[in-house]
């Protein structure tokens, strides 16, 4: 799915909110942004596009920027993000699409916006989904399970200009995350472009002291308040409170750590959420093919990022996805999405997948960078444009060990090309993290 066109809202007070509107019917969905966020570049967060499109599949769903944040417009050097500032936000983006009511879909720290919003205006909110939410994360002695001031004030304190380039939150809201470079990497640039050191800031106060729990017994909305049962951000004690103060609420449990939504099992969080809002769950279309699976990772990313800059990094990689691109057209492959700093491919041959992976291997070097690529043939399912099954992670996997410039595929596609005169050398036996049993790994020659 393309990202769609970015439109402009124009506030009450004269502020204008940056929107899109993706899918189409009869149900309206906003999501939140969690709190800050940039409605173009979330696309290209791993795992975001996601969970938008399958959002977008059962509603027209309907994104924007807070005034402040990403493309909207800045705040005034003296303004401070309040929930109500933030509600109007809502209010003029509805306006501008023509939508009298919407389900509002939150994640996170999204959830105090939302709550807010819905108690408020009844009568513009068809529904409300809080997903690792909260009403207040502050401890008190009310709320014991809250997070302690002082940890609270020294996290606020460590946000400053020279902090931006961290980890974002992400170590908070996914540590799971923290695991995959790639995805850190594309994370921390998604969140400097959400908004300026002082935004950042103003957004850190107002995440963790607000306190909405005042009004939960005015939402009058269908509720539905998911969390993943090792969520440690805003877990189960969290969402049980809003449950229990939430007239009719639903509370459902999931497995899982993360509290970001784009993280971990998203489907298992939308499955929920789409049954909660149409009364069906969603039944995925799967076509089971054989396929060889390409992968591909651009050596040493993150520190060439480092070394770059943001702006001559995303340059470069905006040449390298056109570049890869190209090939993969060459060669009669799809190209089924882009990883962070690399792209995951099929084709329904193996002999002209490695052709195509040597061609990128060698293209790239016109840009002084080099690729891994991983490559392995075997059944996949055809879930609408992405691919899924064990051959896709045993791709994943290849790509991983291969060497910089190398092109590393498994026996199963060297038996499949056997004739055609390419050759290789051996690599070994490997085990493969996930994946039973060892694997022979050969080098393709250049």
């Amino acid at each position: 799915m393309e990202a769609p066109e970015t439109r402009y809202a124009k506030t009450s007070e004269g502020h204008h909110v940056a929107y899109q509107v993706t899918g189409h019917g009869g149900l309206d969905l906003v999501l939140m942004p969690q709190p800050a966020g940039h409605i173009e570049m979330a696309w290209d967060v791993p795992g975001f596009a996601h969970v938008l499109e399958r959002l977008a599949s059962f509603g027209r769903l309907i994104r924007f920027d807070h005034r402040g944040t990403g493309m909207s417009d800045a705040r005034g050097a003296s303004e401070r993000p309040v929930l109500e500032e933030r509600a109007n936000d809502i209010l003029a983006v509805l306006d501008a699409v023509d939508s009298g009511r919407a389900a509002i879909v939150a994640n996170g720290p999204g959830g105090l916006t939302a709550i807010f919003f819905a108690a408020s205006y009844p009568s513009r909110t068809s529904a409300l989904v809080l997903d690792g939410c909260y009403a207040r994360l502050e401890r008190a002695p009310d709320y014991p399970w809250g997070v302690p001031t002082a940890f609270l004030r020294e996290t606020v304190g460590a946000v400053r200009p020279t902090s931006l380039g961290g980890d974002g939150g992400i170590a908070y809201l996914a540590p799971h995350a923290m695991l995959d470079a790639d995805f850190v990497a594309v994370w921390r640039r998604y969140t400097r472009y959400s908004g300026s050191p002082a935004t950042s800031l103003s957004d850190a106060e107002m995440v963790v002291f607000s306190d909405v729990r005042p009004v939960l017994g005015s939402i009058q909305a269908p509720t539905l308040v998911l969390y993943r049962s090792g969520d440690r951000f805003a877990g189960q004690p969290h969402a049980r409170y809003l449950a229990e103060h939430i007239a009719g609420a639903k509370l459902v449990e999931l497995p899982g750590e993360d509290n970001l939504i784009v993280v971990g099992d998203s489907d298992a969080d939308l499955d929920e959420i789409e049954e909660f809002l149409t009364g069906a769950r969603h039944v995925p279309e799967t076509d089971r093919v054989l396929a060889t699976v390409l992968f591909t990772d651009v050596v040493g990313s993150t520190e060439t990022a480092v070394q770059m800059g943001d702006r001559r990094w995303h340059d470069l990689l905006d040449r390298h996805d056109q570049l890869v691109k190209r090939q993969v057209e060459r060669f009669r492959g799809r190209m089924v999405k882009h990883t962070g700093d690399g792209v995951l491919a099929s084709f329904d041959g193996p002999g002209r997948a490695i052709q195509c992976a040597c061609a990128i291997r060698d293209a790239v070097t016109s840009l002084d960078i080099q690729v891994r690529v991983g490559l392995h043939t075997g059944e996949v399912e055809m879930r609408g444009s992405d691919l899924a099954g064990i051959a896709v992670h045993l791709a994943q996997r290849v790509s991983a060990l291969a060497g910089p410039g190398e092109v590393l595929v498994s026996r199963t596609v060297v038996d499949l090309v056997a004739g055609s005169g390419l050759e290789f050398e051996g690599r070994g036996e490997h085990e493969l993290k996930g994946v039973p049993g060892t694997w022979a790994l050969f080098s393709v020659g250049s």
